[in-house]
């Protein structure tokens, strides 16, 4: 279930860009909102770290990211259970990247999490084409 679109700014995202699907609730919610320094030195392996390291945490159930042109940047992390969430913010490497994150990357951020008690989502289903094009 794991959805990553996380891009660098000025870059487009490859193929289809589609959120984590709906999910069974009771879940949480991580909503991580930044707006990041001039100075990202490093900053683009540590993210492909972050991003690899979560998705071993048990109950870990998918991410998105969206960012956007004035910089805004908004991750939401889904966990299937306080456990699950409170595993994440204990690891060793993720604490480290917190640190840096606060000292050169981030010029602000909140956190906010949630219980989702209610979750439903929407796809457009593909209309055949006809072979005459109409």
């Amino acid at each position: 279930m794991y959805a990553r679109r996380p891009t660098e700014e000025g870059h487009r995202i490859e193929g289809p860009v589609t959120p984590v699907e709906a999910l069974e609730p009771p879940y949480y919610v991580a909503v991580f909102t930044t707006v990041r320094t001039e100075n990202q030195n490093g900053y683009s392996e540590t993210n492909a770290r972050m991003e690899d390291l979560v998705k071993d945490v048990p109950g870990f159930l998918g991410m998105d990211h969206a960012q956007t042109p004035g910089g805004l940047g908004i991750t939401v992390g889904y966990f299937r259970d306080a456990d699950a969430l409170t595993e994440w913010r204990r690891n060793a490497e993720h604490r480290a990247a917190q640190r840096r994150g606060q000292a050169e990357w981030y010029e602000s951020y909140t956190l906010h999490v949630a219980k989702v008690e209610r979750s439903h989502g929407f796809t457009r289903a593909e209309v055949p084409q006809s072979p005459t094009g109409g």
